[in-house]
């Protein structure tokens, strides 16, 4: 990459997302009102723009293949609030509102172990 392009992405008021190699960004949904990290997706470009067009995350599943709306079964949508980009453009906070526990089992977040020794401990939410 030029230098020339390396300002226009590190410092330019223009959004390049660089997506990876498989077409996609890595995306941390954090709630906005409580500041924590809810959890990690990705996003390809078709996921970024279903988010932005209806202020509601979309994902692209690795593991299905597909775009899917979180939320889109269990109800617990994600409001967008704001979406930030880091310098170099390939990762995305999303500032969001959650309509209820945003990790699959059932935990506020994703996040809901630390590690401890050789172990996980759940941590109280």
């Amino acid at each position: 990459m030029s230098h020339d392009q390396s300002q226009r992405i590190e410092q330019g008021e223009e959004f390049l997302p660089k997506f990876d190699a498989q077409g996609l960004l890595t995306a941390v949904a954090v709630d906005a009102a409580r500041g924590e990290v809810l959890m990690v997706a990705f996003m390809d470009a078709e996921a970024l723009a279903r988010t932005r067009e209806t202020g509601l995350a979309h994902f692209h599943s690795r593991s299905r293949g597909r775009l899917w709306m979180k939320g889109e079964s269990s109800g617990h949508v994600l409001k967008v609030r704001e979406i930030r980009v880091d310098c170099d453009q390939d990762a995305l906070v999303l500032l969001v509102e959650p309509a209820g526990p945003a990790c699959h089992t059932g935990a506020l977040s994703c996040f809901y172990r630390r590690i401890e020794g050789a172990g996980l401990v759940r941590i109280a939410s």
